[in-house]
């Protein structure tokens, strides 16, 4: 009744369907996995935000690599702003996605070491390859508190860097690469400030992570394996409309001859 399956384009069909249903069950998971990270994710940074700020010298230090649990961190620091040697960070958007720069100073702490300070964003003038107008950051001994943040690499964040920029322009921040510009030894990973606000509101300070949302991913996962459950059914339904198709076939040819002999 069913012999029809073993004909070549049925065979291929099926094979086609059994290759579905696991490579869709595989990205249901994968997607599944994506979600898990997100709410992991959300809830280390919903932990570290609001946890209570410790001096940024316990947690790093000149060539320290900030790992993961430390990533958004509060911290603290007590020192000055070194100005001479503050960088703007090119092709960066603001809260409400406009392009311009983030403003980064070190400040340098009572035992002369530095840790870099992203003051915030600030936009860019007429010309870009200019330096742009930044609010100086406060003079004297200042307290700062801010998000622990991991050198950025082009690796990590995607971002190419470049030569030959203008001067005190760079593409990416990273402690390494400004230890020999500011002369000192500088604390790996750096700050995004939260604290004090810049009178103004310039440079804008950077928003906090989005630790709230989950994102689609589960939605997708479960869209995935329904899809895998669907691919059968499908299969099936395709089989028995065939064989009801060859079933009239067959009922009409044998008519035809009964019919011509009448």
């Amino acid at each position: 009744m069913y012999r029809f399956v073993l004909t070549r384009q049925w065979v291929c069909l099926t094979l086609i369907t059994l290759a579905l249903i696991p490579a869709m069950i595989k990205l249901g998971f994968w997607q599944y996995h994506r979600h898990e990270h997100r709410v992991a994710q959300n809830e280390l940074i919903a932990r570290n935000l609001y946890g209570k700020p410790v001096p940024v010298g316990e947690l790093t230090s000149p060539g320290h690599i900030v790992p993961r649990n430390d990533y958004w961190r509060a911290v603290s620091a007590t020192g000055t702003y070194d100005s001479a040697h503050e960088v703007v960070v090119r092709m960066r958007t603001s809260n409400d996605d406009k392009v311009g720069f983030q403003v980064v100073t070190p400040l340098v702490l009572d035992d002369g070491r530095a840790v870099l300070v992203n003051r915030g964003w600030v936009a860019g003038g007429e010309d870009s390859r200019a330096y742009p107008p930044v609010p100086a950051a406060p003079a004297g001994e200042v307290t700062v508190t801010g998000r622990l943040k991991a050198d950025e690499t082009s690796g990590d964040s995607g971002i190419k860097d470049r030569k030959g920029l203008p001067e005190r322009q760079v593409m990416l921040i990273n402690s390494a690469q400004q230890t020999a510009y500011v002369g000192k030894p500088v604390l790996g990973g750096y700050l995004e400030l939260t604290a004090p606000v810049p009178a103004g509101g310039s440079p804008e300070p950077v928003a906090e992570p989005d630790h709230d949302s989950i994102g689609p991913h589960m939605a997708y996962a479960v869209q995935w394996w329904l899809f895998a459950a669907a691919v059968p059914v499908g299969w099936l339904i395709l089989v028995r409309r065939e064989k009801r198709d060859r079933d009239e076939e067959s009922a009409k040819a044998a008519s035809e001859p009964a019919t011509a002999a009448a």
